[in-house]
């Protein structure tokens, strides 16, 4: 990969939605942002920019095998001249208490040397804010949300200060809301106490945008910080109004010109908000249901997909839909595991993506983290140009270097995105 300049900002994302979701914060912030799919080759040539997200499906693997692609992305950066590199996470902190988040923030921590790194999910603009060190979701705390029930990393204790001791090595401490509104030298002094207790990192509170800018200024400081997208906001303003970075027009023109052709969208989360945006979608565009006990049990779903999907094609577009409710999600994992059950979905979603850019599709809408990933693994796209936003973390998406040659997407959290997302993403992807 060529790039004409050294970086700003280099960070390392944990799914590929959260990268999106990150490049697209950064890019209306004013800063030239490119996501890759995994560290990219040295022969993906990009235009210069000033921040970069590699994208890893790191969430929700064994944590040996995190840190692993997670030291190499860092390495990957720093060599490209990133003096701060941000480990982007989900702003409702997804992590067992075998990790991933505590192992690779260790694991980053000690490669770069930082004494105390700053954390937090934080995001206001999509209600998420931490107090006293607990993330709330809207009015009520995590544990209490529809949020909870992720399939793949549940999360029943909002206090972020336990979740995250429970898997790192290092002490945790906290930098409350009164710290933060006294701003950022108050940050630095008490980061600076807690370091000098051998404390190794902090969640920190913010309830609003502008604690986000004061987090910003004083984690823009340091090496590494550990955060959701509010995160990189903080950053990014940061870069900008030090000046070492020159804010430039949202890069809108990014998606490019039309594509055209066939559009398709894929769902795989089981969130609440993309059940509702299924079920509004059906009253536009055909909608089929797939069965996940006959995917699990090894039955060819996928051809049975691509059968009723190629004919209408030509009409229109189409949405096909593993998703199921929690309970529905519980009773499937009961019967078949777990891990067995999340594989074989994620992977007859991509054997589906496959066959349907084959038969020509070129605008293609995929929600849920897992989903996305295995999908953008199968195309073998390695990298994309942050472009509109559809909805609040979520961009128009154009691949680069990918062998299906132009193409657009848009890669959705399970939990993102308006009633209409479907038709509105399609709205913009022409």
């Amino acid at each position: 990969m060529t790039v004409a300049a050294k970086i700003s900002l280099g960070c390392i994302a944990d799914d590929y939605t959260g990268a999106s979701d990150l490049a697209n914060t950064l890019t209306r912030a004013g800063l030239r942002t490119v996501q890759t799919i995994g560290v990219p080759a040295d022969d993906l040539a990009l235009p210069e920019v000033d921040a970069v997200v590699v994208s890893l499906k790191s969430r929700s693997i064994e944590a040996s095998l995190a840190v692993s692609r997670s030291r190499a992305a860092e390495t990957w950066l720093r060599g490209r001249g990133a003096s701060h590199v941000l480990f982007k996470i989900c702003s409702t902190f997804d992590s067992t208490d075998a990790g991933n988040i505590g192992p690779v923030m260790d694991a980053l921590r000690a490669d770069c040397g930082e004494a105390a790194v700053l954390v937090t999910p934080a995001f206001p603009e999509t209600g998420r804010t931490v107090y006293q060190g607990n993330l709330f979701v809207g009015a009520v705390p995590l544990n209490e949300s529809p949020l909870k029930d992720h399939p793949l990393n549940p999360m029943h204790d909002s206090n972020l200060v336990r979740v995250l001791a429970r898997q790192s090595k290092t002490q945790i401490g906290l930098v409350d809301l009164a710290t933060v509104t006294r701003g950022a030298d108050a940050v630095r002094a008490r980061l600076s106490e807690l370091a000098g207790k051998g404390i190794g990192a902090a969640i920190i509170d913010a309830v609003f945008d502008r604690d986000l800018e004061t987090i910003g200024l004083v984690a823009a400081q340091h090496r590494l910080s550990v955060g959701a997208s509010g995160m990189g906001l903080g950053l990014a303003r940061a870069l900008v109004s030090t000046g070492k970075v020159t804010s430039t027009a949202a890069s809108s023109e990014a998606a490019g010109t039309a594509v055209g052709g066939p559009a398709a969208c894929l769902a795989g989360s089981c969130s609440q908000a993309t059940l509702q945006q299924i079920a509004n979608a059906e009253r536009v565009m055909p909608v089929l249901h797939l069965d996940p006990d006959r995917i699990t049990a090894g039955e060819d779903e996928a051809q049975r997909a691509l059968a009723w999907a190629k004919p209408r094609l030509a009409d229109g577009p189409v949405l096909i839909a593993s998703s199921s409710t929690p309970d529905q999600v519980a009773a499937l994992q009961a019967r078949h595991g777990r891990d067995a059950a999340g594989h074989a979905i994620e992977q007859a979603m991509a054997d589906i993506a496959e066959g349907l850019v084959r038969a020509g599709v070129k605008r293609l809408v995929v929600a849920g983290g897992e989903t996305s990933g295995a999908v953008v693994d199968r195309l073998k796209i390695p990298g994309f140009l942050v472009g509109v936003e559809i909805a609040a973390g979520v961009p128009v998406l154009r691949a680069v270097g990918a062998e299906k040659g132009d193409m657009l997407l848009a890669l959705k959290s399970g939990n993102f995105g308006g009633p209409e997302f479907f038709s509105d993403a399609l709205g913009l992807m022409r």
